[in-house]
């Protein structure tokens, strides 16, 4: 097999690996919408495999989660059952990310031992595991956050690390596998486009931070309504100064960034629209999904936010799911961006398997 498909075949498997990370968010959102998170107060890497194979095991989970303030002041009713839906959700979330590093091991020793690889390799592969590492304690960091007796959730600003990390491992998987796979007759080059796509993704990354304080404040239940909160532009709380922890100004601050994102957007897809005339590079097609997709997001956090009133804690319903295809889409508008970012180099840079 020749240099060309030994690439391209490792480039599917890394995305292959960036699309379990997306799985693996999507079951952190469930996990916490579900208010399972907890449910599993014990770190286990290995035998934690394997859920509570009897009535001993399911009880001694359960007096487990008892002893912890999510229990005694907010679930004091729940049944074994009621214990067994949240453990399910939790158990399911750490299943995947083994499988996950189960589908990375075996991928790399095949690709290995059929000498896959070339030395330009070795330090992306180094930073994976190093990230995918610590994107595990992260998680058990978070978890700890809230397993004692006063708090009812985890430390939101914990979740929301453990959530940009995650991005961080799926869009550094993702890039290198961009390097392996595209052409590099299908970049352009664009100094100015260049740099306005790393400012529209630093913008979006604080709104993604913003957007994992409120999902760990359960800040939108807090003004359901649109297009003012709770009948006010602008926000009495925000004298207190409180950005990240106050949910008022949490949404606040998420819903101003969603705006000034959209305005900024528009002017990236003009930008793009004047950028490749000759309609040859990977621009033409990948320039058009950034606009449709911060449009459908929009869209989906101002019904999200307004099915608020409908939520059902414990179940899985209209809010959860809108809150879901929200995350969904954010990570997909990240994803977007990152691939236009590629495609669109800045002035001097040459093309290497090196980050």
């Amino acid at each position: 097999m020749d240099v060309v498909h030994k690439r391209r075949a490792v480039a599917y498997w890394l995305l292959a690996g960036v699309f379990m990370i997306i799985i693996q968010t999507l079951l952190g959102g469930i996990t916490r919408l579900t208010g399972s998170g907890l449910s599993i107060t014990q770190w286990k890497p290995i035998m934690g495999a394997l859920p509570p194979m009897n009535d001993k095991e399911w009880q001694e989970a359960f007096n487990g989660y008892k002893q912890i303030g999510q229990y005694k002041y907010l679930n004091s009713d729940f049944t074994l059952s009621d214990f067994q839906f949240i453990f399910f959700w939790e158990w399911f979330h750490r299943l995947w990310a083994r499988m996950l590093g189960v589908v990375f091991a075996i991928g790399f020793i095949y690709f290995f031992i059929k000498k896959y690889f070339d030395k330009n390799m070795v330090v992306p592969f180094v930073v994976l595991f190093i990230l995918g590492g610590l994107q595990g304690l992260i998680g058990w960091v978070m978890v700890s956050s809230g397993l004692n007796d006063s708090h009812l959730y985890v430390d939101h600003i914990k979740l929301a690390i453990h959530f940009l990390s995650a991005m961080l491992l799926a869009c550094y998987t993702l890039w290198f596998a961009l390097q392996l796979l595209v052409n590099p007759d299908r970049r352009i080059t664009n100094t100015s486009l260049h740099n306005l796509t790393i400012g529209v993704i630093c913008l979006l990354s604080v709104q993604l931070l913003y957007g994992a304080f409120m999902a760990g404040l359960h800040a939108g239940i807090t003004a359901p309504t649109w297009p003012s909160i709770n009948g006010m532009w602008l926000p009495a709380s925000l004298g207190n100064g409180n950005i990240t922890g106050d949910k008022i100004n949490v949404q606040f601050i998420h819903r101003g960034l969603a705006y000034l994102l959209l305005l900024l957007l528009i002017v990236w897809f003009m930008k793009v629209h004047k950028a490749d005339s000759t309609k040859r590079s990977l621009l033409a097609t990948t320039g058009k999904w950034p606009m449709l997709l911060v449009a459908l997001q929009v869209l989906l956090g101002i019904f999200t936010v307004i099915s608020a009133p409908y939520i059902q804690f414990g179940k899985f319903g209209r809010y959860q799911l809108l809150a879901e295809l929200h995350q969904l889409v954010a990570m997909f508008l990240l994803m977007s961006l990152l691939v236009n970012l590629y495609v669109v180099r800045k002035a001097g840079k040459t093309d290497s398997t090196v980050f």
